[in-house]
């Protein structure tokens, strides 16, 4: 089973989709970040999630990881894109909540990195904290500009320039 979640009217073929609005192609209308995701434990393969986390609160951010983890199978990967917190496409959309999605948030996700760095955000010392386990990876949509430059001026963009950087593409996967 393959889930968009935050699909809005453009779900990925192939998905199912989950969104808090009842767009067109939307199969499942669920306020995500705050109800349970309408799947049975570990049940889903993947999921995508497009310029979606940015709109969730903190305590939202908290519920929707969590959820993940419970409706993905063990090993499952998700695909999660926010805007880039240097990025104006981070801020310049009211809709989106405070903090910008960094990633220093995808570490949070993993338990034995908590454990070690902040174990006050698990689920064990706060309710609403973390209860969830996956490795991550994090890589970057870069502006335009830059596709045609060399990996070295790329580099140098990214350390430097604030609008290098346009989205963060986080891929995320369930531990056991």
């Amino acid at each position: 089973m393959k889930v968009d979640v935050g699909c809005g009217p453009n779900k990925k073929d192939g998905f199912i989709g989950v969104d808090r609005v009842a767009f067109a192609g939307v199969d499942h209308v669920c306020a995500v970040g705050s109800e349970r995701l309408p799947f049975e434990d570990g049940e889903v393969d993947e999921v995508h999630a497009s310029h979606f986390v940015e709109h969730l609160t903190s305590k939202e951010r908290f519920q929707f990881v969590n959820e993940l983890y419970r409706v993905m199978k063990p090993g499952a990967k998700a695909l999660i894109i926010t805007p880039h917190w240097a990025s104006n496409r981070a801020y310049g959309d009211l809709t989106h909540q405070w903090p910008p999605v960094a990633e220093m948030w995808f570490c949070y996700l993993n338990k034995a990195w908590r454990d070690a760095n902040a174990p006050h955000t698990d689920a064990a010392y706060m309710p609403e904290g973390y209860a969830c386990d996956f490795d991550y990876t994090v890589g970057y949509g870069l502006h335009g500009s830059l596709a045609t430059r060399n990996t070295e001026y790329q580099q140098h963009a990214v350390a430097n320039f604030k609008e290098a950087i346009q989205d963060m593409h986080a891929t995320i996967i369930r531990r056991e």
